[in-house]
């Protein structure tokens, strides 16, 4: 009995060092910070292609790709009237003349807040987002306009002061209201109701 108290003693003395020295090799091991990724040699934004379907509004579409896979998707880089905004009737059948039943190519960097992916659409190396703009069915828009290239930016802006000096689409009012600003005035309407 003496003796198995002896063991039990010495085994007590050697665990916080056994412990201690645990404790070290974890530390050691799990404090290395893992390195960091390499750098992406390709583009990271989804590229989608597929027949489009529905045309919700001026800048909102749905896109069937080639497994029936739906995709909502809002124009990147404009803002249309809004369907019940003066020019929202037309400017929806504008996009429809354009794409409608017809096969695109949508560059997708983003989704927003409504679950959209928001994309550039392209048929037949035609912009049909620039397309919009030059009509005069859409608003280059601005608020978002850091998301496109430094090229897209700029042709949007031109296409847009262009269709306002033609006095094209939206554009023969002299003050049309942005579809940010009547979505404003329409959501204060309502919570005033």
């Amino acid at each position: 009995m003496n003796r198995t108290f002896a063991v039990n003693r010495l085994k007590l003395r050697r665990a916080p060092g056994v412990a201690l020295l645990l404790f070290a090799a974890f530390s050691v091991c799990c404090s290395r910070r893992p390195s960091p990724a390499p750098p992406r040699l390709v583009d990271l934004s989804d590229v989608l292609k597929g027949r489009v379907v529905r045309i919700a509004d001026g800048d909102t579409i749905t896109l069937l790709d080639s497994i029936n896979v739906q995709h909502r998707i809002r124009l990147q880089g404009i803002d249309a009237p809004e369907s019940h905004q003066d020019f929202g009737t037309q400017s929806k059948k504008n996009l429809a003349d354009m794409i409608f039943d017809k096969q695109v190519t949508a560059a997708c960097d983003k989704t927003d807040q409504y679950g959209r992916q928001v994309c550039k659409i392209v048929l037949e190396d035609r912009d049909i987002n620039l397309e919009q703009v030059k009509a005069g069915m859409a608003w280059h828009y601005k608020d978002y306009e850091r998301e496109q290239s430094p090229e897209d930016r700029q042709l949007y802006a031109h296409a847009e002061d262009e269709a306002r000096q033609a006095r094209r689409g939206l554009w023969v009012d002299a003050n049309p209201v942005e579809p940010s600003e009547f979505r404003g005035e329409d959501k204060r309407e309502r919570e005033a109701r």
